[in-house]
């Protein structure tokens, strides 16, 4: 874990309308989930819009910017008997302290809830775990820039910041980057829907489709690797 004074800009934690936590980073003013619910926000773009859709009972997941942890978690409250192997990259893996004042397990209710987010964030960075026997966990930190993918992905959660935050993460450099480390007829899934990062992902070789957006946001973007004939 990260000492608390690791990171180089400050974080506020902030109640989002459905009485979930989220945190706020004023140095790009943006906050890490929606404020009307990060709960309600990652269910639908990654969850619902990705987990779900996968018939597949054997899956690797990539996730970009672990944040939180709270897409991981989700995905173990809704893996219906997958077994995952689940790499999440993040460059500022966040302190303890801050993780500590997060309040998805006791929102979500159930024991398992709270071990398994405990488990995740216990787990070193760098190294491989097994949350449960059926749920293999890698937090990686580093910078997704750098970061030379060394497996290949069935579904992938781009959670980055927003494009006018973190544009050399929206690119086409990067989705053609992720997309070579995709599977065929594999998944990304974002809450983005802006018509730049969607013309990224074409160029890059996804199939792209605008589909209903969480919360009040009225589209998101879900793109396939679809293999051309």
């Amino acid at each position: 874990m990260p000492k608390n004074n690791a990171l180089p800009f400050a974080l506020e934690i902030i109640l989002t309308e459905e009485g979930t936590t989220t945190l706020y980073r004023s140095d790009i003013e943006e906050h890490y989930h929606s404020i009307y619910g990060a709960v309600q926000e990652s269910m639908h773009v990654f969850i619902v819009a990705g987990l779900k859709q996968i018939c597949a009972k054997r899956l690797k997941i990539l996730e970009i910017g672990f944040g939180t942890g709270l897409n991981v978690l989700l995905t173990m409250l809704n893996a219906d008997n997958k077994t995952i192997e689940y790499h999440a990259i993040e460059k500022y893996p966040l302190n303890e302290d801050i993780i500590e004042k997060i309040n998805y397990p006791k929102y979500l209710l159930g024991i398992d809830n709270e071990k398994w987010y405990k488990k995740i964030h216990e787990n070193k960075w760098n190294h491989n775990y097994h949350v449960e026997p059926w749920f293999f966990l890698k937090k990686i930190h580093a910078d997704i820039l750098d970061y030379h993918f060394e497996t290949k992905y069935d579904l992938v959660y781009f959670d980055a910041f927003a494009p006018n935050k973190q544009p050399e993460l929206w690119d086409i450099e990067i989705f053609k980057k992720i997309y070579d480390s995709m599977n065929e007829n594999a998944i990304l899934t974002t809450y983005c829907s802006k018509g730049a990062v969607r013309r990224a992902m074409i160029q890059a070789g996804f199939n792209v489709e605008k589909v209903p957006g969480p919360n009040k946001k009225r589209e998101m973007l879900v793109s396939k690797k679809v293999q051309i004939a």
